[in-house]
């Protein structure tokens, strides 16, 4: 399934012309941290329902209250860790989608992100865990795909885990039956091997985040 799949739409859009009691209706009848406000099919940004429900006016109309939309969306080119990582950043369990001429499609769910990424292979494949580290002017991240692929392992993942002024960390998921002549060779071409073991260090930052992120589900 491509992610595009899990974008909804089920829940509305409010316009500027709506009014407080509707996001207030709302915000009562769903469990969402914020509501897409659209004007012409354009996002003019997203209402926290933790304003929403502060204002008295309810007569009014969210066109008075524009200064307290939050402005963040993602598109549908987003990856999975993306996603994970906008939901995070903006403590929300509702991430407007536009389309790549900035009209508004839809949004993702929390709930449906952290499924996807739970049922994933990426998360689930067994594999051994190296954490590198090199001189940034020497690190090559097609080096360190070279250096894997040449002892017959297969890197499924690698990130920047950690840097400063003249060096750079790097995890990486490897699969591979010949691990310990893959840190020789790192080892060789000047890489020092920080840290092999078989518990994932990557994957169980991304569940503790992931983690962070599901007590939005129960509210």
């Amino acid at each position: 399934m491509k992610i595009n799949d899990f974008i909804l739409k089920e829940i509305k859009a409010l316009s500027l012309n709506s009014t407080i009691k509707s996001a207030q209706k709302l915000c009562n009848d769903l469990p969402i941290t914020h509501i897409p406000v659209v004007e012409n099919n354009r996002l003019v940004g997203c209402l926290p329902e933790s304003d929403i429900q502060t204002l008295e006016n309810n007569d009014g109309t969210l066109r008075e209250y524009t200064y307290l939309l939050d402005h963040f969306y993602t598109n549908e080119n987003a990856t999975l860790l993306d996603l994970i990582s906008l939901f995070a950043d903006n403590d929300s369990n509702l991430i407007p989608v536009l389309d790549k001429s900035l009209y508004y499609v839809g949004y993702y769910e929390l709930s449906d992100i952290l499924d996807a990424f739970a049922n994933s292979p990426f998360l689930h494949y067994e594999s051994d865990t190296l954490i590198i580290d090199k001189n940034k002017t020497d690190y090559s991240m097609s080096q360190v795909a070279q250096i894997v692929e040449a002892s017959n392992g297969k890197l499924l993942g690698a990130y920047i885990s950690s840097e400063n002024i003249n060096s750079v960390e790097v995890t990486l998921k490897i699969v591979s039956e010949e691990i310990n002549e893959i840190i020789q060779t790192f080892r060789r071409y000047g890489y020092n091997v920080i840290t092999q073991h078989e518990d994932d260090f990557y994957l169980e930052e991304l569940k503790d985040r992931a983690a962070y992120l599901r007590k939005y589900l129960d509210m």
